[in-house]
C-alpha cells in the first residue's frame, strides 16, 4: 500500500469519527430543547402571614445593688466597701440564693479630688527709684490671688452586684433587707422567664399553624393545591415587662421598712411568620 492510500484511509476514519461526534452532539442539543427555560420558569406561589402569642408567668427576678466608699487611702476605702458588700451578700446567701446567681457587674477604684482656691494676699506697690516722695505719699496695696488647684483628698471604691432570685416570694424581703444595710443603691428590679426559648417556640408553632390554615383556605378558594414551602421568615417581639419597678436607697434609721408587695405580672411574646407556598 502506497503512502497516498494510507493517507486516504486515515482521513476516511477521521471523517467517520468526526461525523459520529457531531451526530451525538446534535442529538443531545435536540433533546435539551424541550427543557430550555425549565430552571428559570415562573413558579406560581402564594404568600401568607401568621401570628401566634404565648403568655408565661415570670419565674425569675433580677436586681442590683452597689456600694461606694471614700477614704484617705485605698486600703481604708476597700475595707469600708468590702464590709458593706459582705454584709449584703450574707443576707442574700442566707435567703437561699446560690452563688451562680450572684454576679459582680463592676469594681472600681478611683482617686477623689477636690478643687481648692488659693488664699489671696495683698502687696504694696513699690515706689520707683529717683522719684521724690513726699511724707503724704503711701504705696498702694495690690490684691494678688494665685490660681487654684485640684488636691487629692482620698480614694473612692465602688462595687456593683447583680442578684437573680428564683423564688419570687422572697424578692420583696431580700430587696428590703439589702436596702437597710447602708448600701447606696438597690435598683433595677425586673422580672423575666428563665427559659424564654420555650415560650418563643410555643408562639412560633401557633404562628405557623395560623399561616398554614390561611394558606389552605386561600388555596381552596383559588382552586389550586399547595405543593411545598419556598420561603419562610419569622420575627418575634421582645418580652414586655409588667409589674412594679422598685428602687430603694440606703436606710436613714434603724427601723426596718416593711417588705413591699411586688407583683410580677405576666409576659407575652408574639411571633410573626411569613410563608410562601408553591401552588399548582
Amino acid at each position: 500500500m502506497n503512502i497516498q492510500d494510507k493517507v486516504w484511509k486515515v482521513g476516511k476514519w477521521v471523517g467517520v469519527i468526526l461525523a459520529i461526534f457531531l451526530a451525538v452532539l446534535s442529538v443531545k442539543e435536540l433533546k435539551s430543547i424541550g427543557y430550555v427555560g425549565d430552571e428559570n420558569r415562573v413558579t406560581s406561589t402564594i404568600s401568607v402571614d401568621g401570628t401566634g402569642d404565648a403568655v408565661a408567668m415570670p419565674d425569675v427576678a433580677t436586681f442590683s445593688f452597689s456600694v461606694q466608699e471614700t477614704a484617705k487611702t485605698v486600703a481604708d476605702a476597700q475595707k469600708a466597701a468590702t464590709d458593706k458588700i459582705n454584709n449584703a451578700l450574707k443576707v442574700v446567701r442566707d435567703a437561699g440564693i446560690a452563688d451562680k446567681d450572684i454576679n459582680t457587674l463592676s469594681y472600681n477604684i478611683n482617686p477623689h479630688y477636690e478643687y481648692q482656691n488659693a488664699v489671696c494676699s495683698y502687696e504694696l506697690t513699690p515706689v520707683s527709684s529717683g522719684v521724690a516722695v513726699s511724707s503724704l505719699q503711701v504705696a498702694s496695696p495690690v490684691r494678688y490671688c494665685p490660681p487654684g488647684k485640684s488636691v487629692l483628698t482620698g480614694y473612692e471604691v465602688s462595687q456593683t452586684i447583680q442578684v437573680k432570685v428564683r423564688d419570687l416570694s422572697k424578692a420583696g424581703s431580700i430587696f428590703t433587707s439589702i436596702g437597710s444595710l447602708g448600701v447606696q443603691n438597690v435598683d433595677s428590679l425586673t422580672f423575666s422567664v428563665d427559659q424564654p426559648e420555650t415560650v418563643k417556640a410555643e408562639a412560633r408553632a401557633k404562628a405557623i399553624t395560623d399561616a398554614r390554615s390561611k394558606a389552605q383556605i386561600l388555596a381552596k378558594q383559588l382552586g389550586v393545591s399547595l405543593k411545598r414551602i419556598t420561603s419562610y421568615y419569622e420575627s418575634s417581639g421582645p418580652y414586655p415587662i409588667y409589674g412594679m419597678g422598685v428602687k430603694a436607697m440606703a436606710a436613714t434609721d434603724s427601723v426596718a421598712a416593711p417588705s413591699p408587695e411586688i407583683p410580677a405580672g405576666e409576659q407575652k411574646v408574639t411571633s410573626n411568620v411569613s410563608i410562601t407556598y408553591e401552588i399548582e
